[in-house]
């Protein structure tokens, strides 16, 4: 695709928006336009230059990334209240700190629409962000059709009730079926359009553990005799996949079907969060140890995930796992994503593989973001807009040497207690705004006070949006009173 063929597809991109907001525009090759767009092969693939003058807005960029963002930089400026826009003259030259810039999406505790899936696109587009971590597989629900295996939806999709709030010891649930899962088609429908916005959708299907929907719809790739149901509480369940020939078949089938409705070139598959009890009881899985030459258990999960590393490198794909993929010993040619703290993203970046730092105290956006006592329940936790804003993602004890390893950061929005479309925006924003600025820009351009005089615009920007996000500032002013 040329320069130009680039800059016609996000010129297509603003004037669909300019129309979705009630503007007026035209597009035209060549004359009188108010915004140009212009190729520039010096620029690096997602860096763009913004000049407002007297010519108007020219916005330059190599690829079509790099037009976007500055396509994204321009509507940002655009007044929310009027139709006339008046810009100062200024120049503006960009370009992302890193790679990854991510942004999580749980649809397994609680299913969402694809209209909101497609709308959390567009805000995350919105704000620079790049990667999609949509979690698609878990102990309450199998989100993602399968066509060779019908049960996974049929019966893996569905929970016969939820827990209500905290109520764990005794066990309280609602008593009402819950489910919902997304057909091939949609799957199909919400990859193109992140493509459109310059985002990649990574598809996490869970394994060994965190595999309690799968089982209830195919006993027989467990380790117990069974029967088993979809979760209906949270937490960690024992039952985990079968290191058996049944199950490695079964995954490569489900993964296969995944890798054609994904065109990124990440999967995700989970690994953490795995309890060994199961492998432990099973003859199987101690067969399994004994013909590897296996230590324990921990090297039997090892033994596991370099068998889909080694299914999905033969697909021309990479694995990506949580950090407890580390233990045992890392597979070959594997990416870490570091939750655990950052010791896991440390060990991995020192030892040669790539790693995505998001670690649960600055980058879940499940935990309270202020006091206990003003928010709706959450898990826990407590990571605020500030912390956000100041989180490092390359850790001060790893040596310069390995720095290039570290491929960003990401956010992750756990569900369990988010029942709701306004609820997961609540939980996101603006904690967003802050992960937008932390990935894309220099530390030694960021400045938290700045930052603060500009979340007046942001809400605002986000009130256009219809988004229902918490406001930080109010709640600070409140905290003074």
């Amino acid at each position: 695709m040329s320069e130009t063929d680039e800059a016609e597809e996000v010129m297509l991109f603003l004037h669909d928006y300019f129309k979705s907001t009630g503007w007026s525009s035209e597009l035209h090759e060549s004359g009188n336009a108010q915004i140009h767009f212009k190729g520039d092969k010096s620029l690096a693939e997602e860096a763009y230059s913004l000049v407002v003058d007297h010519e108007g807005v020219t916005i330059k960029a190599s690829t079509s990334k790099g037009f976007f963002y500055g396509t994204q930089s321009l509507i940002q400026m655009l007044p929310t209240d009027k139709h006339i826009a008046v810009l100062p003259y200024m120049t503006i030259n960009d370009a992302p700190r890193f790679a990854w810039r991510g942004l999580h999406l749980d649809v397994c505790r609680h299913f969402f629409p694809v209209d909101f899936v497609k709308k959390y696109i567009d805000l995350m587009a919105f704000y620079k962000l790049n990667t999609f971590h949509w979690h698609l597989t878990e102990d309450q629900g199998w989100r993602i059709e399968i066509k060779k295996y019908p049960k996974l939806t049929e019966v893996g999709s569905q929970r016969k009730e939820t827990i209500v709030e905290k109520n764990f010891d005794p066990f309280i649930g609602d008593g009402k079926p819950y489910g919902g899962f997304y057909t091939q088609d949609e799957i199909r429908e919400v990859v193109a359009y992140a493509a459109e916005r310059q985002i990649t959708v990574v598809p996490e299907i869970e394994m060994p553990g965190h595999s309690l929907a799968a089982l209830a719809a195919y006993p027989e790739l467990g380790c117990g005799p069974g029967p088993y149901e979809v979760g209906t509480k949270w937490g960690v369940y024992e039952d985990i996949y079968c290191p058996s020939e049944k199950t490695f078949e079964f995954l490569e089938d489900v993964l296969t079907e995944v890798i054609d409705l994904f065109p990124g070139e990440y999967i995700h598959i989970g690994g953490d969060e795995a309890p060994k009890a199961a492998w432990k009881k099973s003859k199987l899985a101690q067969q399994v140890i004994k013909r590897e030459g296996l230590k324990d258990e921990f090297e039997l999960q090892s033994y596991f995930i370099k068998r889909m590393e080694k299914f999905l490198v033969s697909k021309g794909k990479k694995l990506i796992g949580w950090d407890e993929i580390l233990e045992g010993g890392l597979a070959p040619e594997a990416t870490v994503m570091s939750w655990r703290g950052e010791k896991g993203g440390i060990e991995a970046a020192e030892a040669g593989h790539d790693v995505v730092m998001s670690p649960n105290a600055d980058m879940y956006f499940d935990h309270y973001q202020a006091r206990k006592e003003t928010q709706p329940l959450a898990i826990g936790g407590f990571t605020t807009l500030e912390s956000v804003y100041h989180y490092e993602p390359v850790p001060a004890e790893l040596g310069e040497a390995h720095h290039k390893h570290v491929l960003g950061a990401q956010a992750n929005v756990w569900t369990e207690y988010m029942k709701t479309t306004d609820y997961v925006e609540y939980m996101a924003y603006p904690r967003v705004v802050a992960l937008s600025e932390t990935v894309w820009t220099m530390p030694e351009h960021k400045d938290w006070a700045h930052f603060q005089s500009k979340m007046a615009q942001q809400y605002r920007l986000l009130d256009a949006r219809n988004v229902n996000y918490f406001n930080a500032a109010a709640d600070t002013l409140a905290s003074n009173d």
